[in-house]
């Protein structure tokens, strides 16, 4: 650019063949022309500023990485002396100074060789045929699933999950896998990916008989095998099937729940989901109840200051 603008005003070249030498068009050339006369401080040279030439953290921990490596110790063994010693780096700065000092990374060590510290465990998999009801004693988090055993042996959850053919296999047969699905339902698991915390305990897998709850890379699978067709017609089987009863006595209500938004300045109202919106804003949680016997509505709404209790 300066080259270009001195060719022009200093050696009166003509336009033309100044662009036509440094790469430009008529049109843009007389508009870098245009800009230069109006502008009374023009910059052509930059000079770069140069950034910090250390690393106060790395350089202070140097030492102890050093001699830590040469005791054998792995960079995430190291990471977590530097944090007791309260210099913490993570394991990939730490890698960056070993690599700087010269050291070749060590070869991967074996479980066994590890130093002992909680690690994941391996649970069984999932398998009907490797289920066992003898008498035996476990503590689980999911008691409450088992309230609902009385009403699923009265709605027949078994045959229902037969007679609308339902996805499954040997291992893990279409009732295991409905009442899986169940489940997770019942006990307010949003994502698949949320059972991971859950897949250990023995009360949730008793639930859905089996010998372990299945794994989220299986549920995720299985969700997508149960199409739109099949879900309607799973619920069409359902209530052909408590049709003759009596699900619920006169005494029931129904009951729902929504978020109302909320376009105020209250500086309590915290953001929760609105369903109508499919994002998360300022709302007012509200229930709604219906008498089953009269079209009477009621309206609960959780006022902020008593939200918490009233949710």
């Amino acid at each position: 650019m300066y080259e270009a603008l001195r060719a022009y005003f200093v050696d009166d070249r003509p336009s033309t063949e100044v662009a036509r030498a440094f790469g430009y068009t008529a049109g843009s050339f007389q508009v870098l022309c245009h800009h230069f006369r109006r502008d009374s401080d023009p910059v052509f040279f930059t000079s770069t500023r140069p950034g910090p030439r250390s690393q106060p953290k790395k350089s202070a921990a140097r030492e102890l990485i050093i001699e830590l490596r040469k005791q054998n110790h792995s960079v995430y063994e190291i990471s977590e002396a530097l944090k007791e010693q309260n210099c913490p780096l993570s394991p990939t700065a730490v890698r960056e100074v070993l690599k700087e000092e010269g050291f070749a990374p060590l070869p991967r060590r074996l479980d066994a060789e590890r130093l002992d510290r909680p690690r994941p465990t391996i649970e069984p998999i999932a398998d009907v045929r490797n289920l066992s009801l003898a008498p035996r004693t476990f503590t689980t988090r999911c008691g409450g699933l088992f309230l609902f055993v009385p009403d699923l042996v009265r709605l027949k959850l078994d045959q229902l999950a037969q007679s609308t053919h339902m996805p499954g296999s040997k291992m893990i047969p279409a009732e295991q896998a409905l009442r899986s699905c169940l489940a997770l339902k019942l006990w307010s698991i949003e994502r698949h990916s949320h059972v991971m915390a859950l897949v250990a305990d023995e009360g949730l897998a008793l639930f859905a008989g089996l010998n372990a709850f299945p794994k989220k890379s299986y549920l995720s699978e299985y969700s997508s095998r149960v199409s739109h067709t099949k879900t309607t017609q799973m619920l069409a089987a359902w209530h052909e099937q408590v049709n003759p009863d009596n699900l619920f006595d006169g005494e029931s209500f129904n009951l729902d729940f929504h978020s109302v938004p909320y376009y105020g300045e209250h500086p309590v109202i915290e953001r929760h989901y609105v369903s109508a919106r499919s994002r998360r804003q300022p709302s007012i949680l509200v229930f709604l109840a219906q008498e089953r016997r009269g079209p009477r509505l009621l309206l609960f709404q959780c006022q902020p200051a008593q939200r918490r209790r009233s949710r």
